[in-house]
C-alpha cells in the first residue's frame, strides 16, 4: 500500500501546539498512522454535507478532523482540539 502525505493547515498546527505535551504525543502517534491508513478503525465520516468529506478520529477527549484526497495521496489535518470545542465553527 502506498503511503499518504500528511499536511497541516496553519490553523491546525497552532491548535496542536497549544495542547498539553502528553496529549500532543498521543495525537502525533495517531496522525503518523494516517500515513499508512487514512481510514483507520474508529475513524468516522462526519454527517455534514461537504466535498471532500470530513473524517474524525478520537484520541481520548480530543479530536482530529481531516480530509483525504485519494488521487494525490494527501491527508489534510485541518482541526485538532478538545471535543467540547472542535465542532464549533
Amino acid at each position: 500500500m502506498d503511503s499518504y502525505n500528511v499536511v497541516f493547515r496553519k490553523s491546525s498546527s497552532h491548535q496542536l501546539r497549544k495542547l498539553p505535551v502528553d496529549v500532543i504525543k498521543r495525537i502525533a502517534v495517531r496522525i503518523d498512522q494516517l500515513e499508512n491508513n487514512p481510514f483507520p478503525h474508529g475513524s468516522e465520516q462526519l454527517k455534514i454535507h461537504r466535498k471532500p468529506p470530513i473524517y474524525r478520529i478520537r484520541v481520548g477527549d480530543y479530536r482530529i478532523l481531516y480530509n483525504v484526497d485519494t488521487s494525490t495521496k494527501t491527508v489534510t489535518i485541518f482541526a485538532v482540539g478538545h471535543r467540547r470545542e472542535i465542532y464549533r465553527a
